[in-house]
């Protein structure tokens, strides 16, 4: 069911090889410099040389074909989540790219490696970043066939995510996380709503990506913005344009306020290595 047949597009040869930088690896060369590259978090010799600088939330919505709610996505600043389960276009927009596990698991299909190799050749070079395949609610199998296609998009010059869901605790994927590596969170939504500010503090003490999936009201705009996450995505502004301008005032209320306590906002030393995770949800 998951064996991997996937083929590298030919664009991704050069990023491979080393003769194209892409954005992923000056991200990680820049970082390797300064040790902003998450070694510290391991290390307690190592010192990061520059402060933590808390950035503005980026908002997706599930691709669209609707040109109101298109329209009033651009108006407002926001991206697009484009999946392999749906139409390949981006719609000028930036764009981030799913893998298309949750739509398969959904509709109780296996999921569809050729749809996303074929997304990976048509829109993966220039995506804000790229959500690694995963298996829903399949824990710890899950990050082990997210690892595989890690190692099978070797070379891409966007950032990767790697879906965290119910099952996996930080130190499963503390290892693996840089700035051209990070989170995205899935999972059941009481799982996620009690581990979210966890997963924030790993992300910052990895200094990678954190990203959020399946957010639809204002109130978790607002966990989001308190957990440190950099982007989240959701439906409800691609099926009704109506609910955008309250979802919009939400994103801009959550940046402009700032949360002192998110984690994105501490000094490495002030977030616990434990990240505060529920002891419920121990090992």
């Amino acid at each position: 069911m998951h064996d991997l047949q996937y083929t590298q597009p030919s664009w991704m040869k050069p990023y491979r090889d080393g003769s194209r930088v892409g954005y992923a690896q000056g991200l990680m060369a820049h970082a390797e410099y300064y040790n902003l590259d998450g070694s510290a978090d391991l290390e307690p010799e190592c010192e990061e040389r520059l402060p933590a600088i808390r950035q503005p939330m980026v908002s997706y919505a599930s691709r669209t074909g609707t040109k109101q709610n298109l329209a009033a996505m651009r108006a407002a600043g926001w991206r697009l989540l484009v999946s392999p389960t749906g139409v390949l276009r981006t719609e000028g927009m930036p764009y981030c790219l799913d893998n298309g596990a949750w739509t398969a698991f959904q509709q109780g299909r296996p999921f569809d490696e050729l749809a996303f190799g074929k997304a990976v050749d048509l829109l993966g070079e220039n995506s804000d970043f790229l959500i690694l395949p995963d298996i829903v609610a399949g824990g710890m199998k899950s990050l082990e066939f997210s690892l595989k296609w890690m190692d099978r998009l070797e070379g891409i010059p966007t950032k990767t995510l790697i879906a965290v869901q119910d099952g996996m605790v930080p130190d499963d994927v503390r290892e693996y996380l840089n700035p051209g590596r990070g989170i995205f969170l899935g999972g059941s939504t009481e799982w996620k709503l009690a581990t979210a500010n966890a997963w924030g503090a790993l992300a910052r003490r990895r200094n990678c990506h954190f990203h959020v999936g399946r957010v639809n009201s204002a109130k978790r705009i607002h966990l989001c913005a308190a957990a440190g996450a950099h982007s989240f995505d959701g439906t409800s502004a691609t099926r009704f344009s109506k609910t955008l301008p309250r979802l919009d005032a939400a994103l801009v209320h959550a940046d402009r306020q700032g949360d002192f306590l998110s984690p994105q906002a501490q000094v490495l030393e002030d977030v616990d290595f434990d990240c505060g995770w529920p002891p419920a949800l121990s090992r």
